[in-house]
């Protein structure tokens, strides 16, 4: 039963400040716990979000560089949907309570429940009405340049239990809107997406989070994929 490099990947993407470090960027940055208020409020007032991406995963135990496109969607409270496109299609959706992955050239749906209480604890939940920036990570302006116009925030989840080692924000400084994330795992494995063509507050329909399993695919349980 194959478990799929992509699906490893994508897993990455699903408190109190510390001072901001020295660095390019800090020296005309705000103070970094400043940032992270403006930003979480920002998010506070969006209650869908609508992108293109292009997913890069480079380094960690595979020692392999993959880049993806497609398209994403996310709600709140807890609904997201990845639409993979190029170069193979696949889906990762959450209706608020169950992640369906879904990849057609295996017939193969893994289903696995969205862990209640976890807070902004991967990217995919922050944008969906997840937690608290200031009270779930620890933050600093991330080591060297940010592009052209942007702050990039290096976050690590307080809690334990995260899938990730450190994760960072890439935003647009007069907007805050994300441009950019990028998440390590504790194998130095480094998931990034790259957003375009944002839209917010579209009015998206409950009904594109949810999914109806194919005929004669391979159903499997998270719970069994973990023992």
């Amino acid at each position: 039963m194959p478990v799929r490099r992509p699906r490893i990947a994508f897993a990455v993407l699903v408190g109190c400040a510390l001072p901001v470090a020295a660095g390019a960027q800090s020296l005309a940055a705000p103070p970094v716990t400043r940032l992270l208020a403006n930003l979480q409020a920002h998010y506070d007032r969006i209650a869908d979000f609508s992108a293109d991406f292009e997913h890069h995963y480079a380094g960690g135990v595979l020692r392999t560089t993959d880049v993806e496109r497609g398209t994403m969607h996310v709600k709140k409270p807890r609904r997201w949907r990845f639409d993979y496109v190029d170069p193979e299609p696949k889906l990762f959706v959450c209706d608020g309570t169950t992640i369906h992955s879904w990849f057609p050239a295996d017939r193969q749906v893994i289903v696995s429940p969205l862990p209640a209480g976890a807070g902004a604890s991967t990217s995919a939940a922050f944008l969906a009405g997840e937690g608290d920036l200031l009270r779930d990570f620890t933050a600093r302006y991330a080591d060297g340049p940010p592009p052209d116009g942007a702050w990039s925030i290096e976050l690590r989840p307080v809690a334990g239990g995260a899938g990730y080692e450190s994760l960072i924000l890439t935003v647009d400084r007069t907007t805050l809107d994300i441009l950019e994330i990028a998440t390590t795992d504790f194998q130095g494995g480094v998931s990034t997406y790259v957003l375009s063509n944002v839209m917010q507050n579209q009015g998206l329909s409950d009904s594109l989070f949810g999914f109806d399993v194919p005929a004669d695919v391979e159903v499997i349980s998270e719970e069994i994929l973990a023992r």
